[in-house]
């Protein structure tokens, strides 16, 4: 009779007694190779995932293959994690927008983020950004603002899909400035921002990583950033609070996420070799070349932020009368 690994798992846990969960993982052979989930197929999630990866490795003695699972807006990297063994042979590297805005935006998700899902821990968050062409005549958020209102006709603002964390964000500027503007989805924060920095949209919201280099090079200008504080890579561009515009604060995130009924001491020992991973030089300085703020949190402390963006954008996105294909 062949006999499984979830198994093999149960049978030491029952044995080991007092020994507790502990030492029967330990027991089942760690070097199988453990699978992280990607969702995304860019440049710099694949880099983070295979830096992760390799610190997850060191500090488990156990192999983890990155494995691509691409589609859906995340939903079928969500949905394979749903249904993969609680064992910690699989755990997933998921953006903002799969955990909390498909389930809130899509008809056909097939998984509850809550109930099918063990936040492991917080890898790092991203500010947005509000930018416009160098052409523009605007150079802050309140001569945008005038700009809008007195351009109704040409006022709207693009982003990398419609649905996404950035188009919720653009009603909320919407909502806060009292300006009329009307969103335009692209296929991708990339293809969003060459349409930007060629002077075809007049302003995009994206993910600064989608703006750094354009704004760098003077093709386009990030008039705001949307968190509290000003982000290391663009210290001369100041954020929409600084700006008169307190109500405009926003950060998306990406993290790793585990099957639902993973036993504790796995999560906690993925959470430890995640947090070593990230707080280490070389994944953090990677982190920060892409516009992204390392964390690597504590499980509880994952759970509570994502607990806190469900319900924060779950209004927002239904005031909105929004649905996803």
């Amino acid at each position: 009779m062949r006999v499984s690994r979830r198994m093999l798992v149960s049978a030491l846990v029952i044995h080991a007694g007092a020994r507790g969960w502990a030492e029967a993982i330990a027991q089942v052979g760690g070097t199988e190779p453990a699978r992280l989930l990607i969702s995304l197929g860019d440049g710099a999630t694949h880099a983070v995932a295979r830096q992760l990866a390799e610190g997850a490795r060191v500090r488990m003695n156990r192999p983890v293959v990155v494995e691509e699972r691409l589609g859906a807006s995340g939903r079928i990297a969500a949905v394979i994690l749903k249904n993969a063994p609680a064992d910690g042979s699989t755990v997933a590297l998921l953006p903002i927008v799969v955990p909390v805005l498909a389930p809130l935006v899509f008809k056909d998700v097939n998984y509850d983020p809550i109930r099918d899902f063990v936040p492991v821990c917080q890898v790092a968050t991203y500010a947005y950004g509000l930018a416009v062409p160098a052409n523009h005549p605007a150079r802050t958020m309140p001569e945008f603002i005038q700009w809008a209102k007195a351009n109704p006709g040409k006022s709207f603002f693009g982003t990398g899909a419609a649905g996404s964390l950035p188009h919720f964000l653009g009603l909320v500027i919407v909502k806060e400035t009292g300006v009329e503007m009307t969103h335009v989805g692209y296929k991708g924060g990339n293809a969003m921002a060459l349409e930007l920095a060629g002077g075809t949209i007049p302003a995009g919201i994206g993910g600064l990583s989608d703006f750094i280099e354009f704004h760098k090079a003077g093709r386009i200008r990030v008039l705001a950033t949307s968190d509290s504080k000003r982000i290391e890579q663009l210290p001369d561009v100041p954020t929409f609070s600084e700006q008169g515009l307190p109500g405009i604060v926003a950060r998306g995130w990406t993290g790793v996420f585990a099957p639902a009924r993973t036993p504790a001491p796995i999560v906690d020992q993925w959470n430890a070799a995640l947090v070593g991973a990230v707080r280490a030089p070389e994944l953090r300085d990677l982190l920060i070349s892409f516009g992204l703020a390392p964390t690597g949190t504590s499980q509880r402390e994952f759970g509570d932020i994502l607990a806190a963006d469900i319900a924060r954008w779950g209004p927002i996105v239904k005031a909105s009368g929004f649905r996803g294909d």
